[in-house]
């Protein structure tokens, strides 16, 4: 059996379409698909999260659920490994919805080209849309809200404080 749409399309895009409904009716997102190594050396890596974090039960859940799947599928001629995994805490934002769960917490924004001298903002993220982020900067002095939009973003993170 083929994986639907296989074509031209890269491997991982077509592994998406396979794996993404799977997880939701596990209650799980797809954050990423990444494959990597050649021949028998291949491993795809699923990248899961939830609202409210994984736990290693919601990744094993996932491993026995898209195993079958993927052998199915058969993505390669030859064998792979399978890695169910949470893309961490402190991973750049990829979708909307990192922006959405980041409402309220300190981000770290890499820009593009420098705003106000600067390349990296970090403040509190107050809004997003699909056009642009609103941070609240500068808590130790007077707090200013600073809006910029997505495409002036290189890279987004979530603040880890330990």
């Amino acid at each position: 059996m083929s994986i639907p749409g296989s074509g031209p399309q890269p491997v991982a895009d077509r592994l998406r379409e396979v794996i993404s409904p799977i997880l939701w009716t596990l209650g799980l997102e797809l954050v990423d698909v990444v494959c990597v190594g050649k021949g028998p050396r291949s491993v795809v890596r699923v990248l899961i999260d939830k609202s409210g974090g994984i736990s290693i039960a919601d990744c094993e859940q996932a491993h026995k659920a898209l195993g079958p799947a993927l052998d199915v599928a058969d993505p390669f001629p030859h064998a792979s490994t399978l890695e169910v995994s949470s893309p961490g805490l402190d991973r750049p934002f990829k979708r909307s919805q990192d922006y959405q769960r980041a409402i309220g917490k300190e981000v770290s924004l890499k820009l593009r080209q420098p705003f106000d001298g600067q390349w990296r903002i970090t403040g509190q993220l107050v809004h997003v849309d699909e056009q642009a982020v609103v941070l609240e900067v500068g808590a130790m002095r007077t707090p200013q809200t600073v809006r910029l939009n997505r495409d002036m973003i290189a890279e987004a993170k979530l603040i880890v404080k330990i």
